[in-house]
């Protein structure tokens, strides 16, 4: 099965350049759902990372064909019981800053101490193929939510989110430093080997 472009159903700018930068020697063209000129409300009513990646992947794989790819990725708090997980990208409304969100989240974690902020951050990548074939995979980052915001990098809850063993949220890595450790970088490579075989694309 041969395709010249892969569609990653995103619109956001930010995860763009980390795909293109992890998927660029699959030697095809990554486009996002707005430059491929697709618009589609779709419906993200899965009780998984994964489930919701399988519905926008293959919703948005029926529309344009070809090979399609999605993710759904979040930040699980175990102090609030694994909140805001699936819903971290809704949580306190989706057109909520994510300046908001991060002081919001740091704000609850106020009588928290040491390993009580341990958080991790999950993606899950779908790959809807032509043939109706989706292929799941699954990245996971280890952490702890910091006592404030620090870094420019990244985008989301990266700039609350801390690596303890470097002493630096992720929002203060560099973006191949970051991909080489985040759940969407882990997630990704994971994916691309499978396509590298489904595909029988040389290395």
């Amino acid at each position: 099965m041969k395709d010249h472009k892969i569609i990653f159903a995103t619109s956001n700018e930010g995860k763009m350049r980390e795909v293109r930068m992890i998927l660029s020697d699959l030697g095809m063209e990554i486009l996002s759902t707005k430059e491929a000129g697709i618009s589609a409300d779709i419906v993200e009513d899965g009780k998984t990372f994964e489930e919701n990646a399988c519905i926008k992947a293959s919703a948005i794989q029926k529309l344009a064909g070809g090979i399609v790819l999605a993710d759904d990725s979040g930040l699980e708090v175990d102090y609030l019981g694994g909140a805001p997980g699936i819903y971290s990208a809704r949580y306190m409304g989706e057109d909520t800053s994510y300046d908001i969100k991060n002081r919001d989240i740091i704000d609850r974690l106020a009588d928290a101490k040491g390993k009580e902020r341990s958080a991790r951050f999950v993606c899950a990548i779908a790959a809807a193929l032509p043939d109706g074939e989706v292929l799941t995979t699954r990245g996971v980052i280890e952490g702890e939510i910091g006592y404030e915001i620090a870094g420019e990098g990244g985008f989301g809850y990266d700039p609350i989110f801390y690596l303890p063993e470097r002493g630096l949220t992720t929002a203060q890595l560099s973006a191949e430093e970051k991909n080489e450790i985040s759940h969407r970088g882990r997630a990704l490579r994971k994916m691309k080997e499978l396509l590298r075989e489904r595909l029988g694309i040389c290395r």
